[in-house]
């Protein structure tokens, strides 16, 4: 009788463990894509921007002309770090999304793929805030 109740008992609590297993993963999946989905759309901000940077350097002589402080050499270095910023920021979520399988059953895994995704998210309001401070004058 007793090795009856230590089966029962062993099998409950391989069961919790699963559950608490697929919970986790739940819940780390859930994390990570809700903070994709935050970031995600800056994504088109990050692309229009590029499309203003272009236009500006593009047109920097006759921006020089109706702002006479403008550096040229200055703008134009801090317009091309800016556009390899913005642009760096969208391929590494384009490669994280390529990458990125909502099908494993690994808690390591989501726990590892939810740091990326939060470190991207930095990523993302820095290059927001960058882009911000820099196209606000154009």
């Amino acid at each position: 009788m007793n090795k009856i109740a230590l089966l029962a008992v062993a099998s409950l609590a391989i069961a919790a463990c699963e559950t608490t297993g697929t919970n986790n993963i739940k819940a780390l999946q859930d994390s990570t894509i809700k903070i994709h989905d935050e970031i995600m759309p800056q994504i088109a901000h990050f692309d229009r921007d590029v499309i203003k940077i272009d236009s500006i350097l593009a047109n920097l002589k006759l921006i020089k002309e109706s702002k006479t402080s403008l550096d040229t050499t200055t703008a134009r270095k801090d317009l091309h770090i800016l556009k390899a910023n913005l642009e760096s920021a969208t391929d590494h979520m384009m490669d994280w999304m390529k990458d990125y399988n909502p099908d494993s059953s690994d808690v390591k895994y989501f726990e590892v793929e939810l740091q990326k995704v939060s470190d991207m998210k930095k990523i993302f309001d820095n290059v927001s805030k960058e882009s911000q401070e820099k196209l606000k004058n154009f």
